[in-house]
């Protein structure tokens, strides 16, 4: 989206850009720099000149510019330069807005990434060039592209590290030109004054080969310049980061370095420098400081350390107490309730054997009671039918506890045959012959079972018919009077199985008959439920004119 309110340069020189070839676009993108300097550093007009060159992509026509063939570009390398210093310009103090994560993870690594190029394709052609103007004036554009670089690097330090782990740098530092490594070693000393953190960042094969070629340069270089640089260099990165100092003094790469320091011819200018250098180097010299230094660094941070724990004991107190009363009150209430429970559970394991023994006790005054309720003559009868139901309840709770114990051994391998068979029946197709086979089998299998269960119904009710018979005879047996005091057809009463019957309802039926035909004033003195007696010899008149089965009527 295109801001509003467009300088209406910005909007000439993007369309002058998007008209013309290719050729003449680096020259008309010369302009932005004289735009650029007519307008205060630091205002909001500055701030919006840029962000109007990046909306319309004049920065990355830059950038694009920068990444060609410098021999193909009109003006050289004067032209270039210029471009490097109009890119950094516009890029520091620049807010992308909705393109920044564009902005600064595409376009300003590519940019720095270009400066760096620049640099070593200037120091190849610095190295092949004639004596003279040729090469004072590529020195001057090495410089201009290192002083951009500078520049881009201290507005978005986040970039430090890139460049410190790019192989181009890495070669740019390792050259053998006074002036370019002069100036490459002024680039590295200014990068790591405004962020030393980003050395430690880099990887440790890259940090001891720019470690390496600094130390390299301090004692093997003729220049005075170039020592003195390497020796504020080394000095800064031995100040910054301990561990760089112990890794110069305890590498067995560095063993002779101090021995070497010594044998140098320190002048005015950087003998300060080197002294301490030395002084850094040289364990026994600042043993006692930094051991000193060290004791009052334990001892302050045992001071915080103790301190601190202190404090959080103290405020932890007044919850530490809270808590152990919590806990012994839980640990209390779980006593008395566990005792509670074992109260309870005590008292109905009592209750239930008091209740046990009440039943008891009670089933056998019933028991008593039925007895003295029972003839004398069926006693015996009571107590077998006691026992016989007792043993029915005793097989039927065994039967049912070994079906049980049977059906749980016999569980698996019933789980095992019912998935057999599914994935038979899901395997195999069973043809409609077989299926109706099938069938008819079942239902003859079916009506089998029907049959057999009628039959068992039939025999069920021809055996309580019997069982009634007995019981009724039985009876009947108790009742009759003994064989001398029998008189007439009594004994008669028992050669058919149907006379004892027939006597009995006879016998019934002419009670009832003569208590509802009685007259009122006889009935004032009976209770309900009382038997009349019949004569035998009314009995016996309408018992003679009745057909009984298995006799001949008279």
């Amino acid at each position: 989206m295109k801001p509003t309110g467009t300088d209406p340069r910005i909007l000439s020189l993007a369309a002058e850009v998007a008209k013309s070839p290719e050729q003449n676009v680096p020259v008309i993108l010369l302009q932005l720099k004289e735009i650029l300097n007519n307008i205060p550093l630091g205002s909001s007009e500055l701030k919006k000149i840029k962000q109007d060159i990046y909306c319309y992509d004049l920065i990355q026509y830059c950038l694009l510019v920068l990444s060609q063939d410098c021999s193909r570009i009109q003006g050289g390398w004067t032209t270039v330069s210029q471009l490097t210093q109009i890119l950094s310009h516009c890029c520091v103090g620049l807010e992308p807005g909705e393109d920044a994560e564009e902005f600064y993870n595409e376009l300003l690594p590519s940019a720095a990434e270009n400066f760096l190029v620049l640099g070593r394709r200037l120091q190849t052609c610095f190295i092949n060039a004639a004596e003279g103007e040729e090469k004072d004036e590529l020195l001057h554009f090495f410089q201009i592209v290192a002083d951009s670089l500078f520049w881009l690097l201290g507005g978005h330090v986040q970039l430090i590290q890139n460049v410190l782990q790019s192989d181009h740098f890495l070669h740019l530092l390792q050259t053998d030109n006074v002036q370019i490594g002069s100036t490459v070693m002024t680039v590295l000393q200014n990068i790591l004054q405004i962020n030393s953190g980003d050395l430690l960042r880099i990887e440790g094969k890259t940090l001891h080969s720019i470690l390496d070629e600094v130390v390299f340069k301090l004692v093997s270089t003729p220049s005075p310049d170039i020592r003195s640089t390497a020796t504020k260099l080394l000095l800064l990165m031995a100040e910054s980061h301990q561990e760089i100092l112990i890794f110069l003094r305890l590498s067995a790469c560095y063993k002779g370095l101090r021995s070497l320091l010594n044998k140098q011819e320190t002048g005015s200018e950087f003998s300060q420098e080197l002294r301490q250098l030395l002084g850094l180097l040289n364990p026994k010299v600042h043993q006692e400081e930094e051991e000193q230094k060290l004791q009052q660094a334990a001892c302050l941070i045992q001071a915080y350390w103790k301190g601190f724990q202190t404090r959080k004991r103290i405020k932890k107190l007044p919850s530490a107490v809270i808590a152990l009363q919590r806990a012994f009150r839980s640990k209390r209430t779980k006593r008395l309730l566990k005792l509670s429970r074992h109260k309870e559970e005590e008292d109905h394991r009592l209750q239930l054997q008091l209740q046990r023994q009440r039943a008891m006790r009670l089933s056998r005054e019933l028991r008593l009671s039925m007895l003295e309720i029972v003839h004398p003559g069926q006693v015996e009868k009571h107590n077998r039918e006691m026992e016989e139901k007792s043993a029915l309840i005793i097989q039927k709770h065994w039967r049912g506890y070994r079906e049980r114990k049977n059906f749980h051994k016999q569980k698996s391998s019933l789980t095992e045959y019912k998935a057999a068979v599914t994935l038979q029946r899901a395997v195999s197709q069973m043809s409609d012959a077989a299926s109706r086979e099938l069938h008819a089998q079942a239902q003859e299998q079916l009506q089998h079972y029907f049959m057999s269960r009628a039959l068992e119904e039939r025999a069920e009710q021809h055996r309580e018919a019997l069982m009634a018979q007995i019981s009724t005879n039985i009876e009947q047996l108790i009742r009759a009077p003994s064989l001398k005091e029998a008189e007439g057809k009594e004994p008669e009463l028992f050669i058919s199985r149907s006379r004892p019957v027939a006597a009995k309802a006879k016998q019934v039926h002419v009670t009832t008959l003569k208590h509802m035909q009685a007259p009122w004033w006889k009935k004032l003195g009976e209770e309900p439920g009382v038997e009349i007696d019949v004569p035998q010899d009314e009995l016996s008149i309408e018992l003679g004119t009745l057909f009984i089965g298995g006799t001949k009527p008279p």
